[in-house]
């Protein structure tokens, strides 16, 4: 299987896709050994959608050769694709949330019995089975909307292996994961490699390619940059050939930091936070971190009235904080972007227009409750503008848009409110390099106009070049506070105390 000169299972030669005004795959090859992990990379719109559309049969090729395991495949569609063996496994896996594990594993094809009745007995005996052999242990009988996200992925990947799937495309599975889920799912993808199967893992998470796969293909603007073993390559120069240059990371100056502008004192949540002291001051960035569940997150839904807030004190703007719902949370001038913006930050269908106005609707109203339509445009405009939001007008539906300017509509949405206090859950989150440096600039730009500014976030890095204070939990309680103006902060430093190392512990060690 490690044999560099086998026969690809999947083998795609001179590939070429145009749409009108734009040339998507322009002679594009890209190939797939048999128990091969192939990492394919590039920006958002560098290709590598297409390519897979392309793949699953979505799409139709202008020209060009489609190999499976040696034979052509010409007027590929999604059920001939699937019928060789080719499966998508999207970042957001399509479940049935009120029904069961076993249920979802045989949608639609339930095992019957004489009658035409479903046969519970086999369906949930099969299921059981069939996902022991793939090393899942879970009880078949549980509702999927209470499995975690990396158990659904696994579920996912495991269903279209029992539909006789030889090559899975993994597209973004990471995205969604807390950080202890991501080690089960890149165990268990191994452990199917290692059985034969074949994987190509699209992600934008760069470290995870030198962790999980053997090959790697960089797309850009339509064409392959490079290929290369995973072994023979190294992040900087991965990230030369996705971006065509040096990617400098964004290193946020201090500015000038103003009053206090949320205070929280003595905040409990059973089985949440304990004890929260912390407070955000104007003009200033403040990492919160920790290991998953440890509490930054829940403190931000609590906030911002999406989980229950707790007992304790909490000022906005030297008035009492009164939580309960967004509604409210935007009201007295706090604004959270979620690390789910497909569920919670965006209506992928609407426009751009639509998005970035739907918080401060109340403000564009005319007289009998119209809008005031130009100055929705003015406002829209003025937020593409600033942000850099790429689209080909406000008109345009936010689906169609990539990763990072989606994430740039949510941030206008919510700079729109004029927020004094915004709170950003995992902000970088599933999007190209180049788009997280201009996204950190957005956040630079926010702190510098008085907005006081949470990143949540494990991207530990990224909090060192952009944060004044980095403020970490460990099960529930703020553990250590690091300020950049008073020491050096490492990354070293930072993960001893998300794994529960406090000051004293520190000082007693040396």
């Amino acid at each position: 299987m490690d044999d560099e000169h086998s026969t690809p299972v999947v083998e795609m030669v001179d590939i070429v896709k145009a749409f009108p005004g734009v040339r998507a795959l322009d002679s594009v090859s890209f190939s797939v050994k048999q128990g091969e992990i192939h990492a394919l990379l590039g920006k958002n719109g560098a290709g590598k959608s297409t390519l897979m559309h392309v793949l699953t049969g979505l799409y139709t090729p202008d020209s060009g050769t489609i190999r499976i395991r040696g034979e052509i495949h010409e007027n590929l569609n999604t059920a001939k694709a699937k019928q060789a063996g080719i499966a998508l496994v999207a970042q957001h896996a399509k479940f049935v949330p009120g029904l069961s594990i076993a249920e979802n594993v045989y949608s639609g094809m339930l095992p019957l019995r004489w009658g035409g009745f479903v046969d519970w007995k086999k369906m949930y005996r099969d299921a059981q089975e069939k996902l022991g052999q793939f090393d899942i242990d879970i009880d078949v009988s549980r509702l999927m909307e209470d499995t975690t996200v990396a158990e659904r992925q696994m579920i996912e990947i495991a269903r279209a292996l029992f539909a006789d799937a030889s090559v899975i495309i993994l597209d973004e599975p990471t995205a969604p994961l807390p950080k202890h889920d991501v080690a089960k799912l890149f165990e268990f993808v191994r452990r199917q490699r290692a059985r034969g199967a074949s994987f190509i893992y699209i992600s934008h998470y760069l470290e995870e390619i030198f962790e999980v796969a053997d090959h790697v293909t960089v797309m850009r603007n339509g064409v392959v940059a490079g290929v290369s073993p995973v072994k023979d390559i190294t992040q900087p120069e991965l990230i030369r050939l996705i971006s065509g240059a040096n990617v400098e990371r964004y290193k946020r100056e201090s500015g000038k930091i103003g009053n206090p502008v949320l205070s929280i004192n003595g905040l409990n949540r059973p089985g949440a936070y304990t004890d929260v002291q912390l407070t955000l001051n104007a003009g200033e960035v403040v990492g919160l971190t920790g290991l998953e569940g440890s509490g930054p997150g829940e403190l931000a839904r609590g906030l911002f009235g999406l989980e229950p807030l707790g007992s304790g004190s909490v000022m906005l703007n030297d008035a009492p904080y009164i939580d309960g719902s967004p509604i409210s949370s935007l009201k007295q001038g706090l604004a959270y972007l979620p690390r789910d913006r497909h569920g919670l930050g965006i209506v992928a269908i609407r426009s751009v227009r639509d998005n970035v106005s739907l918080s401060v609707l109340d403000r564009l109203e005319q007289s009998l409750g119209l809008i005031d339509s130009a100055k929705e445009k003015r406002l829209v405009s003025d937020f593409i503008n600033v942000l850099g939001i790429k689209t080909p007008s406000m008109e345009t539906a936010v689906e169609n848009l990539s990763g990072g300017n989606q994430q740039k509509v949510v941030v206008a949405k919510l700079a729109a409110t004029e927020p004094k206090v915004l709170i950003l859950d995992e902000p970088t989150q599933g999007v190209d390099v180049q788009a997280k440096v201009e996204l950190l600039r957005i956040v630079d730009q926010l702190s510098q106009r008085g907005v006081a500014v949470a990143v949540v976030s494990d991207e530990l890095s990224e909090l060192m070049d952009i944060c004044d204070r980095i403020v970490v939990f460990y099960r529930g309680r703020i553990i250590r506070e690091f300020r950049k103006n008073r020491e050096p902060i490492t990354t070293a430093l930072l993960l001893a105390a998300i794994e529960g190392e406090t000051l004293e512990t520190t000082n007693a060690s040396v």
